[in-house]
Formats: structure tokens, C-alpha cells, sequence
């Protein structure tokens, strides 16, 4: 891998958006189909657990971070996570070193639960987890109609990873 993965910051903005509307335009990233502003991405996802790839250029490659699943204290400890990488940067282990700096600041913190939904037909995504050590809970058949693709229904599989350090 050629990357350094370092905390996001607000100047990475333009580049971590510009990823994710690559991904949602891919068709097999998201039900969504427009990136969020940055103020509305700063405000959901947790500032202690957003991770950047960087190349040799400075460039950003791909990113990764969570957001709580619920505001209930008793689930404080379970996280969902989104990673993206640009295109150009598949395949070199971006996404790796991506979900592993994950791993460890979402362990550090006590997080005991990543969890995700990941299109069945994202096997590059699925394949990256489950080598990280996520499993596969289930799959949710149907579970929303996908605007980007003529509202067609959609399956999500639903993957975690139970941290073995937190009992």
C-alpha cells in the first residue's frame, strides 16, 4: 500500500464528498444517491472515528467513519460504519488500512459493535470485511426501493464485527 491513514479533518472535505458521490454513483454503495453537504456529514458521524487514506501526493484515496446507531445508553457501544474508496485506488489495500485504523480507535474507545449494510453485489466490500473480521448476520430481502435504479427493491446484507478485546 502506498497510503498514510490519518485522522479526517475538515480540509478534506471536497476530496471524502467527492469519493462518496463517486461511490453512490457506482449504484452498489448506497441507497442514497447524493453525498451530504459537509455540514450535514460533520454532524452524524463520530469526529473520534473518521480515518483518511492519503497517497504519496496528498491525495485523498478513500475514507472511512461511523455513527452511533441509536442514542439509547445501552447501545453506545455499537457504531455503523461507511468506508469509500476512489476508483483509482481499489485493489492496493487502501480499504485495509482503512477499516483496521477503524478497528483499533473504535476499540481504544470501547466500541464493542461495527456494523454496516452492504449490497449483496459489492462482493469486493463483503469479501474486505469479512477478511477484517466482520460476519455476516443476515440478509435483509427487500428492504428499500432503489431510486438510482428505477426504484427497483434491493437486498442488504448485514455484516458486524464484535470486538474479541471487549467483554
Amino acid at each position: 500500500m502506498t497510503a498514510i491513514v490519518r485522522p479526517m479533518t475538515a480540509a478534506d472535505a471536497a476530496p471524502v464528498l467527492a469519493i462518496y458521490q463517486t461511490g453512490l454513483d457506482s449504484g452498489d454503495a448506497s441507497f442514497e444517491h447524493t453525498a451530504p453537504t459537509w455540514a450535514a456529514f460533520d454532524n452524524t458521524r463520530l469526529p473520534e472515528h473518521r480515518h483518511v487514506a492519503i497517497g504519496a501526493d496528498h491525495t485523498v484515496l478513500g475514507w472511512v467513519a461511523v455513527c452511533a446507531v441509536s442514542a439509547r445508553s445501552v447501545y453506545a457501544g455499537v457504531v455503523e460504519h461507511s468506508i469509500y474508496v476512489h476508483p483509482q485506488a481499489r485493489g492496493r489495500g487502501i480499504g485495509r488500512a482503512l477499516l483496521d485504523a477503524l478497528i483499533r480507535s473504535t476499540e481504544t474507545a470501547g466500541i464493542w459493535t461495527i456494523q454496516s449494510g452492504i449490497f449483496p453485489e459489492n462482493t469486493a466490500s463483503l469479501a474486505l470485511h469479512h477478511a477484517c473480521g466482520f460476519r455476516t448476520v443476515g440478509v435483509r430481502e427487500r428492504v428499500g426501493r432503489h431510486a438510482a435504479r428505477g426504484n427497483q427493491w434491493r437486498d442488504v446484507v448485514f455484516i458486524e464485527r464484535r470486538s474479541p478485546h471487549i467483554n
